[in-house]
């Protein structure tokens, strides 16, 4: 289990994309890098992807290039119907950003209670469960670009989970 922070698309910040995210809803795109790379992004709409994608501002999280492209999402596909694909159809939910971060903040905090935090040595320890050195357990942590190049020639997958910021709301822990 890796942990890896998404980009906000065309917002500096957090603070930046979430304020945006107040006034319209928003449209996540699967996109991949020339590299290999995949990653999502959000936008207000396909014309703002569009615009960032030929100004060159959608970069790779991983290599930095700007040689991406939207690639089908598991999750829906639109038909082509004509019909505007940032709206949600007929009675379907529209997602907004404070119901992802609301997801994003439940699978956090299973993660949190239900795996082991191996930190720097997540390569490591994914290394002896795949060999058997040590019995499989789920763990979480962090890897470097190349520790993940090689735990996936290896035939270990990473999944990529964003961390986001404690709710300012929940009660501080000591």
């Amino acid at each position: 289990m890796s942990f890896h922070t998404r980009r906000f698309m065309g917002h500096n910040t957090k603070k930046e994309f979430m304020k945006a995210g107040e006034r319209r809803s928003m449209i996540v795109f699967d996109l991949q890098c020339a590299c290999g790379c995949q990653f999502e992004g959000w936008f207000a709409d396909r014309a703002d992807f569009d615009r960032q994608h030929n100004r060159g501002m959608i970069t790779c999280p991983r290599c930095g290039s700007s040689q991406v492209r939207k690639i089908l999402s598991p999750v829906a596909v639109h038909s082509g119907s004509g019909e505007d694909a940032s709206r949600p159809a007929e009675g379907e939910q529209e997602i907004t950003p404070a119901m992802m971060v609301q997801f994003l903040r439940t699978v956090q905090h299973f993660v949190e209670r239900n795996f082991d935090d191996v930190g720097p040595r997540l390569a490591e320890e994914s290394l002896k469960m795949h060999y058997g050195v040590t019995e499989p357990r789920n763990i979480r942590g962090t890897a470097t670009a190349d520790q993940e190049i090689m735990l996936r020639e290896e035939g270990i997958e990473l999944l990529h989970i964003p961390v986001i910021g404690k709710d300012p709301s929940e009660p501080k822990s000591n």
